[in-house]
């Protein structure tokens, strides 16, 4: 993709957190570009470092963390170095956020109107009150909020979970942002509402033109809304690809393990998910070779003692995995018994 094309440009970004038992290295140096109009997910278990990507990205990290190194650029302008004035001025403005819990991000004690409305006061001090009301409908009504002029006066706790999502979805594309980054936003909500939330943001999406790095857990939820997937372990990017060749090529054990642990309504009901064994890393000391070596079920020698390069497995798709080397052992290596059986 053409740089000039980039909304987003991360490039070796490392953040820490300073704990009582160390310096927690969350992220450990990771690389990756969201274009105009793109949606982009990011996939992990807890603890990937997925949730600090966007963080650092918002520069929102809590007061033990820290960006280390890497640079951060939207829109062509750096992010990392600027004050919180200067932050403040881009968020909600040119990067959004939406949350994952609605419930704990709004406040209890003012109206759903009156708090999506101060998202515009605060990038447009001349707004005026009946603009500020009237801008604010128009954002219920572009979410799908039922009767958004009676909804206008209504506190939180008289909406759903899902109602209270679209809340801070539509308080999120107030200012219109280039960048809207969702952390999670369908994980406490059940099944059909998950839906309802994700065909939302995809048709708000093509209506806005505005790119998307959807943070998730769950690679299912990715392929509804994403055109490209960075799979995260260990604070680093382990595979990135069009959600297309994730499931047809995927070309990292780990993605295979996710892959392999989705819940399939056509599968055999006596057939049980394959959960990934082991425990994620301690990123107090993060392993010297892959991080995901000892959960492995094809991991090497070469696994455990260094961290492999990023590799080129086809164009816009790469993977850090020693097997994908062309000097690794052919016996049981997925991905050249793989190549062999389509050759």
């Amino acid at each position: 993709m053409d740089q000039k094309e980039h909304i987003l440009e991360v490039r070796d970004l490392q953040t820490s957190f300073l704990t009582s038992t160390g310096e927690v290295k969350a992220v450990r140096g990771i690389s990756f570009d969201i274009g105009k109009g793109e949606s982009v997910g990011i996939v992990g278990e807890s603890g990937s470092g997925k949730s600090v990507t966007s963080l650092s990205v918002m520069q929102l990290l809590a007061g033990t963390g820290r960006i280390t190194g890497g640079s951060v650029k939207l829109n062509g302008e750096e992010l990392i170095g600027k004050s919180k004035k200067e932050m403040r001025a881009i968020r909600g403005k040119q990067v959004a956020m939406i949350f994952q819990d609605p419930m704990t991000s709004l406040n209890p004690l003012l109206t759903v109107g009156d708090q999506v409305g101060e998202m515009l006061w605060a990038h447009d001090k001349n707004i005026t009150k009946e603009d500020k009301k009237k801008r604010v409908i128009e954002l219920f009504n572009l979410v799908r909020i039922p009767e958004p002029e009676k909804r206008y006066n209504c506190y939180p706790h008289e909406f759903s979970g899902g109602m209270r999502q679209r809340v801070m979805i539509a308080m999120a594309l107030a200012c219109k942002p280039d960048l809207l980054i969702a952390d999670e936003p369908t994980t406490a909500l059940d099944v059909s509402i998950q839906d309802q939330i994700l065909k939302l943001m995809r048709s708000i999406q093509q209506e806005m033109g505005m790119s998307i790095m959807f943070i998730t857990h769950d690679l299912g939820v990715v392929a509804e809304l994403c055109s490209r997937v960075l799979v995260m372990y260990g604070g680093l990017v382990m595979e990135e690809a069009s959600i297309f060749d994730v499931f047809e090529n995927p070309c990292h054990p780990y993605t295979m393990g996710l892959i392999a642990s989705i819940p399939d309504i056509n599968q055999d009901k006596n057939k049980l998910l394959q959960p990934i064994p082991g425990s994620p890393p301690d990123m107090v000391n993060p392993p010297k070779g892959c991080p995901f070596a000892p959960r492995c079920p094809y991991a090497c020698r070469i696994c455990l003692e260094e961290l492999p390069p990023v590799m080129e497995v086809a164009e816009g798709h790469k993977s850090r995995c020693w097997l994908l080397d062309k000097d690794a052992p052919a016996k049981d290596n997925p991905f050249k018994q793989r190549k062999e059986a389509t050759t």
